[in-house]
C-alpha cells in the first residue's frame, strides 16, 4: 500500500522531559538525555481507513506529564505532500519557550528523493534549558573560572546570522527587473547561474523568493531567540546592496548582511539587538567578527570609520564597552567583565576552520566527519579563533541546485534537509575525543551551525565548562 516515511531526530538535555513522535497506529517516545536519536515512522494508507489517504504526523513534548507543545502536519500517503498543519513551512516553526526550557524544531518537506536529497520527510526536535544566562551560570563572577583567560572559551554560534528572514530580500525583489534578479541570484548562489538563466522570465519572478528561501536562508529564529538558545559568537558581512539592485530598491542605501549579493539583516539592527541583550544580561559576553567572504565587488564595503560610527550610535547611553582581539586573547573573563568589555568586535581575524569545499558539499555529513577526524590528529595552532562548522553546504552540489531551483517551495530547503542528518553525526563527534583534541590549543573555539538549536548550544557549553576546568 502507498506510504510516506518520516525520519524523527531528537535531542533532550533536561530531566523529566519526553518527546513523543506519532503517526496513525505507530509512535515512539524519547526520554534519554544527551543522546542523538533517529527513528523512522511511516504514514501507511492501510492504517488510515477506507478511501482516506491523509494521516497526521505529530510530536508532543511533555514535562512530568504536562504537555508543553503539540505540533502536527497531515501527510498524504499517496503523493507524500503536506496538507493542513502547524509545520507546513519554515516560517511556522519558530522556537518555543516553555517554563525554563526552549524547544527548537524543524520540518523538511521531502520530495521523491531526486539528486540524492531525502525522500522521507524529516522532523528534528531539541529540548534544552533556556540558556540566556549560561555564562553567568557556568562562570560565576566570583569563581575561579572567571580568572581563566577568555581565549579558553568555547562559544556556540549561528551560521550566517543575517539570513534569518526573507523581509529584506522580498522588499528588494519587489521592484527589481527579471534581468537583475537572474544576475544577482545567479552570482550569489553557487552553481546556480546556468540553471537560473534557463528559467523563463515569468517563472523567475514568481519563484525567486522561494529560491532564496531554499538556498540562502540559514536561520529561522530572531536574533533575540538565538541569543536565548545560547549563541555568543556571530560573523557578519556588512555591505551595501548590489549596485544594480539598489537602483530599483526601496531599501535605504546602508549596510546589510550580504549572502553573496542577497541582502539580509541590517547591520545597525544586528548591533542593536545584541546591545539590548547585553544590557539585560550583565554577565554575558558576545563576540562579533566582521568579514566579507564571498561579497561581490558590486556591494560597497564599509571602512573602519563607517563601522565605528554605526557601533557608537548603537552603544550611546549604554553601559557597554567594546573589546578587541588583544582583549580577547590576553585578558581574563573577570577583567573583561570588570572593564564592561562584554562586546568584542573583530575584523577579518586570521582564523582556522574545518570547512572544506569538497568535504562540506555533502548530503550525508560523512566527508565532514572524516575531515574533522583528520584535523583532530594534528590540531592547527597559532590562530586566535578555531571555527568548527557543523553545517553542510549541499548548495555546492550542482544537481541539488537544479532540483532546488526547479522544485522550490517554502520547505524544500536542501540546507534544512542536511541539518538533522549532519547534526546527528557531527555534534556527537565534537562532544567526544575529537572535539577535546580540537579545543586544547590556545584559541577561542566556535561551534557554528545552520538553524541554530539547543543541541549545538548544549554541546558547546559543556565543552566550555570542561575546557575552563
Amino acid at each position: 500500500m502507498p506510504s510516506k516515511g518520516i525520519k524523527c531526530f531528537a535531542y533532550l538535555a533536561v530531566a523529566g522531559v519526553e518527546i513523543e513522535f506519532s503517526v496513525p497506529k505507530q509512535s515512539v517516545t524519547k526520554r534519554d538525555q544527551h543522546q542523538f536519536t533517529i527513528d523512522h515512522l511511516e504514514v501507511e494508507s492501510s492504517n488510515l481507513g477506507r478511501f482516506k489517504f491523509a494521516g497526521q504526523f505529530k510530536f508532543v513534548v511533555r514535562r512530568d506529564g504536562r504537555e508543553l507543545t503539540n505540533q502536527w502536519v497531515d501527510v498524504n500517503s499517496m503523493t507524500g505532500s503536506l496538507e493542513n498543519g502547524t509545520m507546513k513551512d519554515m516560517d511556522q516553526t519558530p522556537s518555543i519557550f516553555a517554563e525554563d526550557l526552549v524547544i527548537v524544531y524543524g520540518f523538511y518537506d521531502a520530495g521523491p528523493g531526486v539528486a540524492g536529497l531525502p525522500k522521507q520527510h524529516q522532523c528534528y526536535v531539541t529540548v534544552t534549558k533556556n540558556q540566556e544566562n549560561w555564562m553567568r551560570e557556568v562562570i560565576p563572577h566570583d569563581s575561579d573560572k572567571a580568572n581563566r583567560p577568555f581565549h579558553r572559551m568555547v562559544l556556540p554560534s549561528s551560521h550566517d546570522i543575517g539570513m534569518n528572514s526573507m523581509q529584506t530580500s522580498q522588499a528588494l525583489l519587489r521592484n527589481a527587473g527579471t534581468g537583475i534578479i537572474k544576475e544577482v541570484l545567479g552570482r550569489s548562489l553557487p552553481n546556480a547561474f546556468e540553471v537560473i538563466n534557463k528559467v523563463s522570465d515569468g517563472a523567475i519572478n514568481h519563484i525567486a523568493p522561494d529560491i532564496i528561501r531554499a538556498l540562502a536562508i540559514t536561520q529561522k529564529d530572531s536574533l533575540e531567540t538565538i541569543l536565548k538558545i545560547g549563541a555568543r559568537y556571530f560573523e557578519f558581512r556588512p555591505a551595501k546592496c548590489h549596485r544594480q539592485m539598489q537602483k530599483a530598491s526601496p531599501l535605504e542605501d546602508t549596510w546589510f548582511f550580504q549572502h553573496g549579493a542577497i541582502p539580509g539583516m541590517l547591520y545597525k539592527q544586528f548591533l542593536n539587538d545584541i546591545a539590548r541583550f547585553l544590557q539585560d544580561h550583565r554577565e554575558e559576553m558576545v563576540v562579533v567578527q566582521n568579514r566579507w567572504d564571498g561579497v561581490p565587488g558590486d556591494c560597497p564595503k564599509p571602512n573602519d570609520d563607517e563601522l565605528r560610527k554605526v557601533l557608537n550610535e548603537v552603544l550611546q547611553g549604554k553601559d557597554i564597552q567594546v573589546g578587541n582581539q588583544d582583549d580577547m586573547m590576553r585578558k581574563s573573563i573577570r577583567d573583561l567583565r570588570n572593564e564592561r568589555k562584554r562586546l568584542i568586535v573583530l575584523r577579518d581575524v586570521n582564523q582556522v576552520s574545518n570547512y572544506d569545499d569538497a568535504a562540506n558539499a555533502t548530503l550525508t555529513g560523512d566527508s565532514m566527519v572524516n575531515k574533522l577526524n583528520d584535523m583532530s590528529r594534528n590540531p592547527p595552532r597559532g590562530h586566535p579563533i578555531t571555527l568548527l562548522q557543523c553545517q553542510a553546504t549541499a548548495t555546492n552540489i550542482r544537481d541539488v541546485i537544479v532540483a532546488s531551483v526547479l522544485d522550490s517551495d517554502v520547505s524544500t530547503s536542501p540546507i534544512l534537509a542536511t541539518k538533522p542528518v549532519c547534526d546527528s553525526k557531527i555534534l556527537p563527534l565534537l562532544r567526544g575525543e575529537c572535539g577535546k583534541c580540537l579545543t586544547r590549543e590556545e584559541s577561542v573555539v566556535v561551534l557554528l551551525n545552520d538553524f541554530f538549536d539547543g543541541a549545538t548550544a548544549d554541546v558547546a557549553i559543556n565543552l566550555c565548562r570542561e575546557r575552563l576546568g
